[in-house]
């Protein structure tokens, strides 16, 4: 029979942790994870580099600087000694897990084939759920870019969000009980 204490020890040994990597170290970063037999998350998307002479489709990080690891907390030193691994992202200087739903929320956003982007982290605003199309049961705040709507879902620990284009059809409101 498992305590209180070992089985909140035991959640906390899987869980998902914010990584601050170097700049632009967070592919290499999350190779050197898995090499090591950890479960690195790096959401990327594809968006249209120009330059003077050239336009290119490239895969970019949804969020520079960071990526997402699981691992256990007691045992972080080789995650730290990882090449390209700053910090492991927490409230001052400890480490916090990020929530499985956040991450579970970045990954269907990604697998929805809808158009997407880096969004400006929103603390505040109407929460909504997505009840129809790729994104059913979905949960983020909803914001109007002229002239779409788009769904934005948070990972509150980095302070970032992704924003991904939605039909104002699909969703309705979460009412908040204060």
């Amino acid at each position: 029979m498992l305590t209180d204490q070992t089985a909140a020890t035991s959640a906390l040994a899987n869980s998902w942790y914010g990584l601050r990597t170097k700049s632009r170290f967070e592919k290499a970063t999350a190779a050197s994870l898995a090499y090591k037999g950890y479960e690195p998350y790096l959401p990327c998307f594809r968006r249209r580099q120009h330059w003077s002479d050239r336009e290119k489709e490239i895969e970019t990080p949804l969020f520079p600087g960071y990526l997402f690891c699981r691992f256990d907390l007691s045992r972080r030193l080789p995650i730290l000694t990882t090449p390209g691994v700053v910090s492991v992202v927490g409230i001052g200087r400890s480490p916090t897990a990020i929530p499985d739903d956040e991450i579970a929320a970045i990954e269907a956003v990604l697998n929805s084939g809808l158009p997407l982007g880096p969004w400006p982290f929103l603390p505040e605003g109407q929460r909504i759920r997505i009840e129809k199309g790729a994104l059913t049961g979905l949960e983020g705040v909803v914001v109007r870019s002229k002239p779409e709507w788009r769904l934005v879902v948070s990972v509150t620990m980095l302070q970032r969000s992704v924003a991904v284009e939605i039909d104002r059809e699909w969703t309705s409101v979460i009412s908040n009980l204060s």
